[in-house]
Parts: structure tokens; C-alpha cells; sequence
């Protein structure tokens, strides 16, 4: 597959809407900002095929050859994400049933069903007739299909579709039966054909988990092949072209673990709410990072300003953008790209920020702080280029599981799977201790610690692998809403947390949901582990019993069950094992988190003031360092007797080094330090390293 030599840098550029003059005008701006890459014709089907089968390609040769001309690559989108006119009023079943079983008409983007077959038909010649026309174009450096997926149809092709689905996946329908457990509220089905998709006809999507969990995994599978649709095309003229398709910031849609298994590189929109916390956004860059085992990603979308389609569309302060471009690549990104590139003058996102804005000047603040942007990452170049994040603690996370907590009546509705994993993120983010997400089936024998917030649905063979992990010296982290249910949300047979019981040293007799405004307390037992007597818990609490030799380590302070276990913690082989019964004040897993790392032997790379963020990212190439402050005052980051190369100033660091309010550094290690911490994979493609008779 063809490599990037260095950080691809601008983004989506919509020129059929421009006049050559304008054109020209943009090719100047960009050179000047340092825009090395542009992503189009993203939305341009009806203007390439005006009509099924005639083409008009014209227009965008000559677009193509000129941005080339001006020493710019090109990611070329297929234009599948919005299908023409003539497709939608000539083909109807091209277009969506939603959920209360309306067909939908021509408009919105991504408005199609995935599973039409004339949609697929002419998805797969628009992207053939591209792929003929430019695989082999100088300018080409990436393919990206279609745009943000996530549609969910319910027309009767889909239905029909999903029947087979349900056929290859139960074989009969007797084991569907029992799968679905239907002789709940009298369900059973004598035949595949009498299976109904769950909308607001039935109410099956609020009130049958086990469908509805079902329907959502036929929507990923139904969206990885539509994608594949296309992919397969486009990869047969020119293989070496990397082919990704964007994520959207709404992530929970699609299980992105099952959809990216085929893209060549993962591609993500980053839009954080303003008040989202630097920790919630990097947390999302890790997610992504995560889908393809630690490779690194392209960022395809991210605003320069502010976005238009939040409530409240706060301009983005000075300095913002470039510190959230630093930190997605901090994170994994190897590219820095933006919508949009030049503002449109109508539309839905007419007011969505832009490199270039209405005014088309050059002396714009947020033109300014692009094109000083640009010219830091030329002189980076490909310093960090595919480089990989050395990490030995690790989260499971899983959007089956996503799904099925939330689908779950009860115990409370404010059931939150991201939230939640995020406050577990959050007490590594303030360490500075690099965290791998991974998927259930994921190789753990390279981490030290593995945290599973709310493992609701214990898959097959789960148990067994976490098991292993602690047997074998590591330590895991386990909370409430964990080990409660199989893969198809039918509980388990026997006490909470079913097969995670010996491992944890616990069984849960019941769990109570307080309401948002009650709260309990937590009064710790071993003043080892946590430096306060005691802290406030609320959500839910799990009344708790310990048995083969579990330490208690907090018990509650009120209710009925005061002085009840909260919180546990059980040597198994090698290994501990905690269970947090509870959702405890953020102190208290902060300062829990403090002593496992400890024991753990998890450290940062260096250490800073609180509010500065350090990350590490290792390639064949360097060791390059990430520090970003996100305080509004001078911070510090102590480097100890290390020399390193700061890529933005050219200055060499070493010690106590300052970093202005909000700057970011970028720094490359002047020799190979700390390789101890690395995963011997970085190095040596997957072989572990074993010393001591631990991993």
C-alpha cells in the first residue's frame, strides 16, 4: 500500500460551486497556508452523472490537473454518500423507510438504503468510472468512500434481508427461539418469515432487547458491504491507493470494530463540544486508534472555526485549533484535515467555519493561524508518520455491549457505556499514562492493566481470556453492570457477575438505582489505598458479598445496606482483580487509580504540571513527544537529563522546560530512552517480549 511521506494537511473543497477565478484565487490561499492535500468531489453524483450511465468528467480533469499543478495531492471521495435526483424519483427503492415505516423522499445526504441493490448497482459504476479515470493520477493519495454511514432502513428489502441474516447466523429457527428467549410475552415465531424489523409499529426497539440488538448488528454487516461495494472496485485498478470512509462524531451507530476490518486506514470527524473536557476528546482518538490494533488514522474532518449545527456555536478561541489538531495527532492521526476549506455562500452549513471564509482574505485570524499551522507541520514532516503509541494499560470496549447496556429496562435509564468508560479514561489521561482500547477479542498478554467499565455482556470466551490475564500477573478493573448477561442480553443462570464471580471473589445479590438528586457514601476500609475516610457515590450500588478471601476495601456509608461492600479487590493467581460496585466521586477512583498504577509500575513519560497533557509516539523513523498545555497559565514539563529536538522552534530541550498557556510542543527524542517501556511489537511486528516469567 502506498505511504504517505508526509502529514497530508487540508481537507473538503467543494470547487464545482466556485468560478475559475475563485479557483485560482484558492490555489494561491492554500499554497500560502501550507495545504498540501484536498478532499472532493465528496457530494458531486449528480454533477458527474447527470444522467444513469452518461458521465460528465470534464469539470473535474480539469480541476484535478490544476490542483496538482500547485504541488497538492488529492483524496478523492466517491460521491455515493448523495445520491442524484434521477436515482431517487427513477429507482424509489433506493430511498429509506424510516422507522415509523415512512418511505422517505429526494433530499438529505446519506438518504439511501444500504441494501438496495440499484443503489449498490450505480455506487459500483460511479466509483468504476473514477477509478478508471485516476487510480493512476500523480496527484491521487487517497481514496474515500462515500461519507459518514449510518443510516438505518426498514423497508421491506431490508426486512427480507434481515431474515437471511437471522438464518445465517441461527441456522433454525428453534435455536432463534431460544436465543431470543420468546417465550417471554409469548414471542415465539414458527418460521423465519414471520420475523418483523423492530420500529414504532411494534414498539419492538424499545421493548425487545434482543431484536433490536440483532437489527443493529445486521446494519453494520449491511453497511460493511455496501462499503466493500465500492471498495473492491476501487482497490482492483490500483491497489496500492489506501481507501478509508469517514466515522462520524456519532459513533454509537455502527459497530466501527466490524466496519473498519476492511478499510486500508481509518478515517474519523472530530467535532468536540465546547465543553467537552480534553480528556472526553482524546479519549475519542484513542477509540479510533483502537479499531485497527494501534494503527494510526486519518483525521478527515475537523472544523478551523466554529461548526453550525450545535445549539450554541461558539467561535473557536485563539490557538484552539491548533491545539486540538496536536492532540489528534498526538493521539494517532497522520493527517490534519479540515471542513471546509472555503466557506459556501448557501446551504445548510453556509455558517460552518472555514479556512478560507465568505470574506475570502488572507489577514482573517482564522486563515492566519492555519497557514501558521501548515507551516509547522511541513517542518515536522514525517517525523511521527505511522508511528505507534507504547501503551501498557489497556480498555475494553465493545459496541455490542455499547448497545446492549442501553437497550437494557432498567435498573436505571440514564444508563450512559461512553460516560462511563470515559471516567476510567480520565484518572490515566491526568496521569499521562497511554491507554490502548481494544476490542474483546483483543491479545493481552502485552499489558500490565485492563479496565472493563460496565462489562455488561460477557461474549464467549471473554471470561475465560480476563481469567488468564490476572491469573498470570496482570491486574484488572471491573465495575457494577458487569458480567450480567450473554451475547444475545439473555442474564445469566446463577449469581451476578456470573462467570466473572471466582475471579472477582464476589457475588451481587441485588443493585439499587438512586435517583439523580440521592447520593450514598463510601467509607474506606483500608487506608492504604486512598488518603480520605470518605468519599460520595451514586447511580447505582451493588450490594455486594465477598467470598474466597476478597478484601474489602470500601463499604457504604447510608441506606439499609450501609456498611455493605462497595468496592473489592481479590488476588487470583498471579494477579488482583477489583470490583467498583458502585460510581463513586471522581477523587476517589483518582486516587484508587494512583495506588494501582503504583503497583502496577505505570508511569508517565515525564513529569508536568497538572492540565499538561504528554504523549509518545514511536516509528521506525523517531521518538517524538507530545506536550500540549491546556491550562490558560504557564505550565511546565520536566524532562530530566534527556536532550530532545523541539520540530517546531528548532531549539533543543533538556530538564524543566515551560509551555505557554495553551502552546503545544513537539519534540523529537535525541536518543533512544525509556525503550524498556515499549512493546517489543513496535519493533519486531507482533513478538513479544517475556522477561521474569511475565509478559
Amino acid at each position: 500500500m502506498k505511504k504517505a511521506q508526509k502529514i497530508y494537511y487540508g481537507g473538503d473543497y467543494n470547487p464545482d460551486q466556485w468560478d475559475t477565478e475563485t479557483i485560482d484565487e484558492d490555489m494561491r490561499l492554500f499554497n500560502r497556508a501550507g495545504i498540501n492535500l484536498l478532499t472532493l468531489p465528496v457530494f458531486s453524483w449528480a454533477k458527474l452523472e447527470p444522467d444513469e450511465g452518461v458521465y460528465n468528467f470534464e469539470w473535474l480533469d480539469e480541476i484535478i490537473d490544476r490542483i496538482w499543478e500547485h504541488g497538492i495531492h488529492v483524496c478523492l471521495a466517491t460521491p455515493t454518500t448523495a445520491q442524484p435526483a434521477w436515482l431517487s424519483t427513477r429507482y424509489p427503492e433506493v430511498l429509506p423507510v424510516d422507522i415509523a415505516g415512512r418511505k422517505r423522499t429526494h433530499g438529505m445526504r446519506v438518504f439511501f438504503c444500504i441494501n438496495s441493490l440499484k443503489y449498490r448497482e450505480r455506487a459500483a459504476a460511479i466509483a468504476e468510472e473514477m477509478a478508471k479515470r485516476y487510480a493512476h493520477h500523480p496527484a491521487l493519495a487517497m481514496w474515500h468512500v462515500s461519507n459518514e454511514y449510518g443510516t438505518y432502513c426498514y423497508c421491506p428489502g431490508c426486512q427480507a434481508k434481515f431474515r437471511l441474516w437471522l438464518r445465517r447466523r441461527y441456522k433454525t429457527v428453534e435455536r432463534l427461539n431460544e436465543k431470543w428467549h420468546t417465550t417471554f410475552w409469548g414471542r415465539i415465531v414458527t418460521g423465519f418469515e414471520e420475523v418483523t424489523l423492530p420500529t414504532e409499529l411494534n414498539d419492538d426497539y424499545r421493548f425487545n432487547p434482543a431484536i433490536q440488538l440483532d437489527y443493529m448488528r445486521f446494519v453494520t454487516d449491511s453497511t460493511a458491504e455496501c462499503f466493500l461495494n465500492e471498495y473492491q472496485v476501487l482497490k482492483k485498478y490500483n491497489p496500492e491507493i489506501p481507501i478509508q470512509t469517514n466515522m462520524s462524531g456519532y459513533i454509537k451507530k455502527l459497530d466501527q470494530f466490524t466496519l473498519t476490518q476492511n478499510l486500508d486506514v481509518v478515517g474519523w470527524d472530530n467535532y468536540p463540544w465546547p465543553d467537552d473536557p480534553p480528556c472526553f476528546v482524546a479519549m475519542k482518538h484513542d477509540i479510533m486508534r483502537g479499531l485497527k490494533g494501534g494503527q494510526s488514522f486519518v483525521l478527515t474532518e475537523q472544523s478551523p472555526n466554529q461548526q453550525n449545527w450545535q445549539p450554541y456555536n461558539l467561535l473557536k478561541r485563539p490557538g484552539e485549533v491548533r491545539r486540538l489538531s496536536y492532540q489528534a495527532m498526538a493521539h494517532g492521526a497522520d493527517t490534519c484535515l479540515f471542513f471546509q476549506m472555503r466557506q459556501s455562500i448557501a446551504g445548510q452549513e453556509k455558517f460552518h467555519g472555514a479556512v478560507i471564509s465568505h470574506s475570502g482574505r488572507e489577514d482573517t485570524r482564522v486563515f492566519q493561524e492555519a497557514a501558521q499551522l501548515g507551516q509547522e507541520l511541513a517542518r515536522i514532516g514525517d517525523a511521527f508518520l505511522e508511528g505507534r503509541t507504547p501503551a501498557k494499560a489497556g480498555i475494553l470496549f465493545d459496541w455490542n455491549n455499547w448497545w446492549a447496556l442501553e437497550l437494557s429496562s432498567g435498573p436505571s435509564k440514564d444508563m450512559d457505556y461512553l460516560k462511563t468508560v470515559s471516567l476510567y479514561y480520565e484518572t490515566l489521561f491526568h496521569k499521562n499514562i497511554s491507554v490502548d482500547i481494544l476490542s474483546y477479542d483483543a491479545d493481552l498478554t502485552e499489558y500490565d492493566l485492563i479496565l472493563a467499565p460496565m462489562l455488561y455482556m460477557v461474549k464467549k470466551g471473554v471470561a475465560e481470556k480476563l481469567e488468564n490475564f490476572v491469573r498470570e500477573g496482570g491486574t484488572l478493573v471491573t465495575t457494577v453492570m458487569s458480567g450480567l448477561v450473554d451475547e444475545n442480553d439473555r442474564c445469566v443462570f446463577g449469581a451476578y457477575p456470573g462467570k466473572l464471580k471466582d475471579m472477582l471473589g464476589i457475588w451481587v445479590e441485588e443493585t439499587d438505582a438512586l435517583r439523580p438528586y440521592e447520593k450514598n457514601s463510601m467509607k474506606v476500609e483500608n487506608s492504604d489505598y486512598l488518603p480520605k475516610e470518605e468519599y460520595e457515590c451514586g447511580f447505582l450500588c451493588d450490594v455486594i458479598h465477598p467470598e474466597g478471601g476478597a478484601e474489602v476495601l470500601a463499604r457504604y456509608g447510608t441506606d439499609f445496606y450501609a456498611g455493605v461492600p462497595c468496592v473489592t479487590v481479590n488476588h487470583f493467581g498471579e494477579g488482583k482483580a477489583y470490583y467498583i460496585g458502585t460510581q463513586p466521586e471522581q477523587s476517589f477512583l483518582e486516587g484508587l487509580m494512583d495506588r494501582i498504577c503504583g503497583d502496577c509500575g505505570l508511569k508517565p513519560p515525564y513529569a508536568s504540571a497538572e492540565g499538561v497533557e504528554i504523549t509518545l509516539r514511536i516509528s521506525d523513523r523517531a521518538q517524538v513527544v507530545f506536550v500540549i498545555n491546556h491550562n490558560k497559565e504557564v505550565a511546565w514539563v520536566d524532562f530530566g537529563e534527556e536532550e530532545l529536538l523541539n520540530l517546531l522552534s528548532g531549539e533543543k530541550m533538556t530538564a524543566n522546560t515551560t509551555v505557554a498557556p495553551g502552546d503545544v510542543i513537539v519534540a523529537r527524542r535525541m536518543a533512544k530512552f525509556g525503550l524498556s517501556c515499549i512493546p517489543e511489537k513496535i519493533f519486531s511486528g507482533g513478538e513479544k517480549r517475556k522477561e521474569n516469567g511475565k509478559y
